[in-house]
């Protein structure tokens, strides 16, 4: 550089985007290390986990705190680092940030900034949840954590009824069995679906089974109820996809149906769906029943 000369559009540092173990050390990759050894600082979901992954890597590399509760407003300030030439990676508690964990908004905001943004990938506990489940793999969907109220669980699923591509749910320990029993009621009893607990851990444990064989299960398995849990259910068959309409998201009727019973006596809501699904009025008055039996519609 000739002197006299400033420098007042630096290169743009990196983010990278850098998976972490989900309980298992070993599985960090070499190359997870060398980014989090080189970058300028880490951003992280909870500083005193990461601090463990850290020494353990004999990596110290400063840590700043980027969690649900301040993602948003922290964002900006990452950006400007980022937009000065700091590298920056981010982290979550473990597997890969921004599925289920903090990470979208600061991700989006760098790609809005025309920051550059690199994977460093890893593990996933939906991935490795679906990859030993023995259901189809070819097609899924991940749901993520359903919402902890029963009505809107509810709803979630009974929207989810028809869908075909198999499903990936993360769920609390304490609200597992609330969720099979749900699960159970309103995808069906005979669905096949796969619990894994505690994936790379010590107490590593999986649960194969029906949804009901599985509910039941957790009624009386107190282990079943502990640590953190992926469950993966089958899709619907080819004739619960039929059934449910042929966009295969729960049918015209269901979709009728659902907002009609929250604001209406049971009967007149199903006379009303029955007109806006053009089905049969008994079939729409049977499933509005249906609907009422699965979670306490009025």
């Amino acid at each position: 550089m000739k002197a006299g000369i400033i420098v007042t559009n630096p290169v743009p540092g990196r983010l990278y985007i850098v998976a972490t173990p989900i309980g298992n050390l070993a599985d960090v990759s070499a190359r997870a290390r060398e980014t989090l050894a080189s970058v300028a600082r880490i951003a992280a979901e909870d500083t005193r986990r990461t601090a463990v992954l850290l020494k353990h890597l004999g990596v110290s590399t400063p840590l700043e705190s980027l969690h649900e509760h301040n993602e948003r407003t922290r964002s900006a300030a990452l950006v400007a680092r980022l937009a000065s030439g700091e590298s920056i990676a981010l982290v979550s508690d473990a597997g890969t940030p921004a599925i289920s964990d903090p990470g979208f908004e600061l991700t989006r905001a760098a790609a809005a900034a025309g920051i550059e943004i690199i994977a460093v990938p890893g593990p996933c506990a939906a991935i490795a949840a679906l990859s030993i489940a023995g259901l189809p793999t070819d097609r899924f969907c991940f749901e993520g954590f359903l919402p902890a109220r029963p009505r809107a669980r509810r709803a979630r699923l009974e929207a989810l009824a028809h869908e075909p591509r198999t499903l990936i749910f993360y769920e609390s320990p304490h609200r597992v069995r609330a969720m099979l029993e749900d699960c159970a009621a309103l995808l069906g009893e005979g669905r096949e679906a796969v619990i894994a607990r505690e994936l790379t851990k010590l107490h590593e444990s999986v649960y194969r089974g029906s949804l009901h064989a599985l509910a039941q299960r957790a009624g009386s398995e107190p282990e079943l109820e502990r640590g953190e849990i992926v469950l993966v259910v089958a899709g619907a068959s080819e004739a619960e996809t039929q059934a449910g309409g042929s966009d295969g998201h729960g049918g015209a009727l269901d979709r009728a149906l659902i907002p009609l019973l929250e604001a209406l006596p049971l009967r007149q809501a199903a006379e009303l769906a029955a007109r806006i699904a053009q089905v049969r009025d008994n079939e729409a008055y049977q499933r509005a029943l249906a609907l009422k039996e699965a979670y306490g519609a009025r």
